[in-house]
């Protein structure tokens, strides 16, 4: 039986319902939940009591039901706007990144191993979604435009206007759950936020993650001179809440560098390398620990000696054993009466424990990511934007090696920038993800003189002349490690309408001769306007492949045929099949190949045929509609 293409993204409930059946299939009766069951089988860990710890808003139920709502949407790519499109792992997604977080459910779901997100701070004048804006594809559209059939307009939340830390509670919450998602199991999420939000983004973070996977409330010193101007306080610090996506990440660690290195030396020339020294003396008395409080002797001096009143880190044959082996430090003149340890650089453990103060001087300020944009895109062209040693700070805590890295709340694209320099530094090959919704600039604005329209061209911008700069270290003589192939592209992908003709039950004709010319809309269904690119990317998209899913172009019976990822996917978008190229395609033994429905019109039989010849070479046959 063949199988159509979904032209929905993930069904979230769905998805949660199949995984109950597999685990306590008890609790369902004719297809659903029996909630007494349910009890049942989980006892005392159901909550019954009307009255319960947690957070509600005004506006909660309506997040929920944005979750649950399935996008139609597609992401269409750009290549006029990419760089290195074929070759190249790094996106740039222009568009609402809650219906963007949708559409990458089904090929993202559990792969991305870091996410960091700047969100609007919610201080009265940053940018929020209006209570009318139901954030269904169709809105959005209208909404980029800046206006909608009522008028409407980009909106600010001010703390005069009513449900003012709700509106944002239920703009954040279903982009926050759908990011989890996301989330390898072993995942982190920091987000950042100041103290208008903090309270209240704990609590969602504890519902959506879970409080035992809260890791630490960062403190960041976003900068080190105090503003006179301030009233009552003048804020020098910002919060970064840091979550894992599960227990499975149990061990967090930092890498060192030179500053955590600098009291390592090899005065003795010990051939282990460079060591510091620490204390061999316990924190305990004689008293408590009388079996570690033996005489020691000095062996360069001979001289004989106990503590006076502690006792030794160590039994005395442990003692003996490091004695041997050249761990103790006797003093420059090896006079000492109290040995100390010598720590080796080399057997520490790998990392340090990361702590929550993260301090200007180690991590840069809101100062010097102002002038990191100014350097590349010009003076005023975007306000407060993150330096790039802070999110490179995060990177280094939270990936490594082939990480994908997303950030659905990219701004001037700092993100993108702290890991392709990252990568170059570190000799990693992280890919990025981020997406910016194409906020326009407002006409007076610095950044709409010198030529952007909207916050997602300087995120582009921004992200190319990173590029550039990287390529001229190149050319430079600063050549990278030749294993390394640093990538230095990103594909550009925009948010549309499904490149496909979806029925809308809602507006279905009522009269003959209507009823006749909608149907025959439908028998050529992909809108006009769109490209073989856009569809095929919509396929690989709805399919669960990748959006950088390698794609190879062969030829077959003189037609295109488009094989992803190794012949996994064939994709055929000719308008008119025929049995020569089926079964071209069949003798190549690909894995599933997808169709335009409309390729068989009036081929009923060659459809069945094609079908039933797929079927029994244990190739799955879908058809796009």
């Amino acid at each position: 039986m063949d199988e159509k293409l979904s032209l929905q993204s993930l069904d979230i409930t769905s998805e949660k319902i199949e995984q109950l059946k597999r685990i306590i299939p008890e609790v369902f009766s004719e297809g659903k939940i029996n909630l007494e069951k349910f009890r049942q089988a989980l006892g005392e860990q159901v909550e019954t009591d009307q009255e319960r710890y947690g957070i509600s808003w005004a506006g909660k139920n309506e997040s929920i039901k944005n979750i649950q709502t399935q996008s139609t949407g597609t992401l269409r790519p750009n290549l006029e706007e990419s760089i290195n499109f074929d070759d190249t792992e790094n996106m740039i997604i222009e568009g609402d990144n809650l219906e963007v977080l949708k559409l990458l459910q089904r090929s993202y779901y559990g792969k991305v191993k870091m996410i960091y997100i700047d969100p609007p701070y919610n201080t009265g004048n940053e940018f929020i979604y209006p209570d009318n804006y139901r954030e269904g594809l169709d809105e959005y559209l209208k909404f980029t435009g800046q206006v909608d059939e009522k008028g409407n307009k980009q909106s600010t939340n001010s703390e005069t206007s009513g449900r003012y830390h709700s509106k944002w509670l239920t703009m954040m919450y279903p982009r926050l759950f759908l990011a989890r998602n996301l989330l390898k199991e072993d995942g982190l999420i920091f987000i950042s936020i100041d103290d208008n939000e903090v309270h209240n983004l704990r609590l969602l973070m504890n519902e959506i993650f879970g409080e035992e996977n809260f890791i630490s409330n960062i403190i960041w010193e976003k900068r080190y001179g105090r503003s006179n101007d301030a009233k009552l306080m003048s804020s020098v610090s910002e919060h970064l809440l840091l979550y894992r996506k599960s227990e499975k990440l149990s061990v967090l660690r930092e890498p060192r560098n030179e500053s955590n290195n600098k009291d390592y030396s090899n005065p003795d020339n010990d051939p282990r390398g460079p060591w510091t020294s620490v204390s061999f003396v316990s924190q305990r008395t004689k008293d408590e620990r009388p079996n570690l409080a033996y005489t020691i002797t000095n062996p360069y001096t001979g001289k004989e000696f106990k503590h006076p009143t502690n006792s030794w880190k160590y039994n005395k044959e442990k003692y003996e054993d490091m004695l041997s082996d050249n761990r103790f430090y006797w003093g420059k003149n090896r006079d000492q009466d109290f040995p100390r340890i010598k720590r080796f650089l080399s057997e520490l453990p790998e990392g340090m424990v990361p702590v929550n103060l993260w301090k200007h001087s180690e991590t840069g300020t809101t100062d010097q990511g102002t002038k990191e944009v100014i350097e590349l895109i010009g003076k005023n062209i975007f306000t407060y934007p993150k330096p790039i040693s802070f999110i490179q700070r995060m990177l280094k805590l939270g990936s490594k090696g082939n990480d994908i890295i997303l950030d659905f709340f990219a701004g001037s694209g700092t993100t993108a920038q702290a890991v392709m320099e990252l990568n170059k530094e570190d000799r990693s090959n992280r890919k990025y993800i981020c997406v910016q919704l194409p906020e326009k600039c407002d006409e007076k604005s610095e950044a709409f003189k010198a030529g952007y329209k909207t916050i997602a061209d300087i995120t582009k911008e921004r992200v190319r002349r990173v590029i550039n700069k990287l390529q001229q270290k190149e050319q430079e003589g600063l050549q990278f490690d030749n294993e390394l192939q640093l990538d230095l592209g990103f594909k550009v992908f925009r948010l549309d309408s499904s490149n496909f003709k979806v029925w809308d039950g809602s507006k279905v004709a009522t009269q003959p001769d209507q009823i006749e010319e909608q149907l025959d809309l439908f028998v050529e269904n992909v809108k006009d306007g769109r490209t073989e690119l856009d569809i095929l990317y919509e396929i690989m998209l709805k399919s669960g492949f990748s959006l950088t899913t390698h794609v190879e172009d062969i030829e077959l019976e003189g037609v295109k045929v488009y094989s992803v990822a190794e012949k996994s996917l064939f994709v055929c978008l000719i308008d008119k099949m025929n049995k020569k190229l089926i079964q071209a395609m069949v003798e190549q033994e690909p894995e599933q190949v997808i169709c335009l429905d409309m390729a068989f019109h009036e081929q009923d039989e060659l459809k069945t045929n094609t079908v039933l010849e797929m079927k029994s070479r244990n190739i799955n046959s879908t058809f796009a509609e």
